[in-house]
């Protein structure tokens, strides 16, 4: 189980994080987080586990998708690699 930040927690310290859109590219059209990096949940995991995202260990991760179920499955994978990850609780659907 992997920790997890509010809405209002993400927007107040939206600056400490590398927030990460984990949903799939058609999912987009209905918006994104602004700055979020888009890294749909597979190629997250492969980019971690090939140490293809090692420049992020040194920041704090937050993952979102739409509903809250594969960021908290990224934000897992993430941190057995070594990250520093959390995920938005509810989703993308929870900032709107």
């Amino acid at each position: 189980m992997v920790d997890k930040i509010t809405t209002k927690e993400l927007m107040s310290q939206k600056n400490d994080f590398v927030i990460i859109d984990v949903r799939e590219l058609d999912e987009l059209e209905g918006g994104i987080i602004e700055d979020s990096i888009h890294m749909p949940l597979g190629l997250c995991i492969r980019n971690a586990k090939k140490k293809q995202i090692d420049d992020m260990k040194d920041k704090k991760i937050c993952t979102y998708c739409g509903t809250g179920y594969r960021g908290n499955i990224a934000a897992d994978e993430l941190n057995k690699e070594g990250f520093y990850a959390v995920t938005l609780d509810g989703g993308y659907s929870a900032w709107m």
